[in-house]
């Protein structure tokens, strides 16, 4: 019998995806799989009490609240990244730090979509595809110290959230073509916010090769992966 109170959360790329499934206390991963084995990953034909679908779009645009016109949403997220006519863009609310993220996520729309008419709640609705700074930007207050660092990189670029306290200090993306450039911008954004990372603990929502984890270990106090 289907636990339910298990929940999925799956991140969706170009290169592919990965679930993690949480039921019963207990935390079990895929890994980065490649989108030919969508069709038979089982994990994805399942209902869950909550579904999370995360998409990897630099395509954002953070706001705050009291500026956001929906009428003018695609107008504020041309003047960040490039949309083209064919992309759709919408918006949802970040109540944690009063403001609203606009994006387009016309980058792996089409696996996201694909994995939303399968992978559905127990009630049979479907989860809305949303970015992946949208799910950074959820769980950043919930890490412990003071400063909070929370990443990913995928597919060529670094999303990278910053807070001290309740204070959000960044959102954005960078293109990084490879993971030392990741590094480069991670510690710009650093100095640039007069953070010291040796006193400090970064978090990925990605998983790190064990390089990637001892490289960012020489800078900061600690290295966490969810």
């Amino acid at each position: 019998m289907q636990n339910m109170k298990d929940r999925i959360s799956i991140q969706v790329g170009l290169s592919g995806y990965s679930f993690k499934i949480q039921a019963d206390n207990a935390v079990s991963s895929s890994g980065w799989m490649s989108v030919d084995r969508i069709f038979t990953a089982s994990e994805l034909q399942r209902r869950y009490s909550d579904v999370e679908i995360s998409v990897f779009t630099p395509k954002c645009s953070l706001v705050p609240a009291q500026f956001h016109n929906p009428s003018a949403a695609r107008a504020a997220l041309e003047d960040v990244a490039y949309i083209a006519e064919s992309d759709q863009v919408d918006y949802v609310e970040v109540p944690e730090f009063a403001a609203v993220l606009i994006y387009s996520n016309s980058i792996g729309e089409t696996l996201s979509k694909m994995i939303s008419e399968t992978t559905l709640r127990t009630d049979g609705t479907r989860a809305r595809p949303l970015p992946e700074l949208y799910y950074m930007l959820r769980q950043i207050p919930s890490l412990s110290e003071y400063n909070k660092i929370l990443a990913s990189y995928m597919d060529g670029y670094l999303y990278l959230t910053v807070a001290q306290g309740k204070s959000l200090l960044l959102c954005n993306s960078f293109q990084a073509p490879d993971f030392t450039s990741a590094e480069y911008f991670i510690f710009m954004a650093l100095k640039k916010l007069q953070l010291n990372p040796e006193v400090t603990t970064i978090c990925f929502r990605t998983p790190l090769t064990e390089e990637q984890e001892m490289s960012l270990y020489r800078y900061f106090k600690s290295v966490e992966q969810f």
